[in-house]
């Protein structure tokens, strides 16, 4: 699904030089290399305040708890998508509320999430699901009629661009009140291990989580918050700042592959290629996820396996009838378009390695089980 080595091959004198500077310098926790990276990252995105941290699903949470949410709080997010989304939400004791999804995005439908509002709704947590922007005009009118913070979940969106109604363009992650990412080694931008950020261009927020991350620490020793232990560690820092140089040509080289695939597989009426909302650049191609229509997506699965092509479900089972959120304020009736996508979409190989050959032998492939 991700070809890391071959990725790696491309920049290893840079990160092997890097690493090699790191461990000779034994800064191994907030060195040098961490407040760089920090820096780097808020230039490329425009934004004020970057804070690393160890994780993504981290930096959900440690954002969560910047913005001094409450237990009972009500925190809107969708349905289709990985559960370290609202696992944070109930770890914090707040109440998750998930909402159905657009069926051509695949993200968080704003119709829904209006629907969705109540006098205890606090949040609203949008995910740019497999590197495409949500709505986000949609979402921070809703937001601001309403007096919510947004978080956005930008794990599978960076280096992606929002243009927004105004005229003005945004990377994602940069548009709601504060965001977080993670730097998991398959992301477009990963280290090698875990680690993860968070985003904002409020300062006193920046401030609040700053603390947080490092056990409610601003002066060694004087907690002045309660907090976590949660930081980049300099190794991970070093490795992300060569990859940051090459983002932008990453984000290119997947969408190219994109496009390769969604030609291959016009004209097949039983494959939905992904829809761009916008333009280009607002998909990064985090994945490649076509729906399967009235064929059987699990046997799909099984036939590409047994040809050596991995593939991915992202995701079988919609949150709402995960065991650890069932809920009984749920209804069926309420995600349609969840219940479907959870039957139809498989994620094909996508990373920057990806060459005719291989592309050519994946469609090849599908377009074969498909139409027997």
């Amino acid at each position: 699904m991700v070809d890391l080595k071959g990725q790696y091959e491309q920049i290893k004198e840079r990160i092997d030089s890097s690493i090699l500077n790191v461990v000779e310098s034994t800064a191994f926790i907030n060195g040098p290399e961490v407040h760089s990276f920090q820096k780097e990252l808020e230039d490329y995105l425009d934004v004020k305040h970057v804070i690393p941290c160890a994780n993504g699903t981290d930096a959900l949470q440690i954002t969560m708890m910047g913005l001094g949410l409450q237990p009972g709080d009500e925190v809107i997010t969708a349905d289709f998508t990985f559960a370290a989304t609202v696992e944070v939400i109930a770890l914090l004791q707040l109440t998750p509320v998930l909402v159905d999804v657009e069926p051509d995005s695949f993200n968080i439908d704003p119709e829904a999430i209006k629907r969705a509002i109540t006098p205890k709704t606090k949040a609203i947590v949008p995910v740019h699901l497999f590197g495409q922007s949500a709505n986000m005009d949609a979402i921070m009118a809703i937001a601001k009629e309403h007096n919510l913070y947004v978080i956005e979940d930008n794990a599978q969106g960076i280096g992606g661009n929002y243009h927004s109604k105004d005229g003005s363009t945004s990377k994602t992650g940069t548009i709601g009140h504060v965001a977080s990412t993670s730097f998991f080694p398959s992301k477009n931008l990963g280290c090698y291990g875990d680690g993860g950020a968070i985003f904002t261009n409020d300062d006193d927020l920046a401030h609040t989580i700053r603390g947080i991350v490092n056990h409610g620490m601003y002066q060694r020793y004087h907690h002045d918050v309660i907090g976590v232990n949660s930081r980049l560690d300099s190794i991970q820092a070093t490795i992300l700042r060569v990859k940051l140089t090459n983002l932008d040509r990453y984000n290119n080289a997947r969408r190219e592959a994109a496009k390769k695939y969604t030609v291959a597989f016009a004209n097949q009426k039983h494959i939905s290629t992904p829809v761009i909302i916008d333009k280009e650049d607002t998909h990064v191609f985090h994945q490649y996820t076509l729906r399967i229509i009235d064929i059987d997506r699990d046997a799909l699965v099984k036939h590409l396996n047994d040809n050596g092509i991995p593939c991915g479900v992202y995701y079988p089972i919609p949150l709402h009838s995960q065991k650890a959120y069932l809920d009984k304020r749920y209804n069926e009736a309420d995600f349609p378009v969840t219940n479907q996508l959870v039957k139809e979409v498989i994620s094909l190989p996508m990373h920057t390695e990806l060459d005719n050959e291989q592309i050519d032998f994946i469609t090849k492939t599908v377009i074969d089980f498909v139409n027997q």
